[in-house]
């Protein structure tokens, strides 16, 4: 059993993503950031970075005790090593997913964050600022689509958690002033995962 301490972020949801995905067994914790609950001891003693998500495996592969993990791509990893799922067995290919797992993580999801910040609540206009993420934004959407172009998936063919983890985001595209008729590669990419499953039972969509 995983316990997620979870957020409706798009960082939450790659973990709620993936465990739909794989089956695995889960029990949410809702973590109300709005609240300050990030900041409680509890939450710092398995989260010292105070974000959402992190979890903790009741029975990690050693058969050794509770093991806590943050950081939403450690998450991926550690759930797709642990599953053997949503990662490739494939060298180069697993490769492949994780620069793009960790180009999401690195770029795609902090520089949106900070577009949907300064565009969309943010008390002062900053108009540097403004100007500046939704540059950027543009940018990175236009390193995805050309991506996409290329390759049905981030990592080639398969599915992965580098795919999870951009897609919660894309999600999100009208939130940073994002057509994604400007990125037909996108369009359809998200429009494929869309239609799993899981995404059907989490989004309703």
């Amino acid at each position: 059993m995983i316990d997620l301490y979870y957020a409706d972020t798009p960082n939450g949801q790659k973990i709620t993503l993936f465990l739909e995905e794989t089956g695995i067994p889960y029990q949410l914790h809702r973590i109300d950031i709005s609240k300050g609950d990030q900041f409680k001891p509890e939450f710092l003693a398995i989260s010292p970075n105070n974000k959402i998500p992190a979890i903790v495996d009741n029975s990690p592969v050693d058969g050794g005790e509770p093991i806590s993990i943050f950081e939403s791509g450690a998450i991926l990893i550690y759930l797709a090593e642990k599953s053997g799922k949503l990662i490739s067995q494939n060298l180069r290919e697993k490769t492949t997913q994780l620069q793009w797992l960790f180009w999401q993580v690195g770029g795609f999801g902090p520089m949106l964050g900070q577009n949907h910040h300064f565009t969309r609540y943010a008390t002062e206009k900053v108009p540097y600022a403004i100007k500046r993420y939704t540059e950027e934004t543009q940018r990175l959407y236009s390193v995805l689509e050309k991506r996409l172009a290329q390759s049905p998936y981030l990592g080639g063919q398969e599915y992965s958690i580098a795919d999870i983890a951009t897609y919660t985001w894309v999600r999100r595209h009208e939130h940073h002033n994002i057509d994604l008729a400007n990125y037909p590669a996108v369009e359809k990419w998200q429009n494929n995962i869309t239609q799993r499953p899981a995404a059907k039972k989490l989004f309703g969509e």
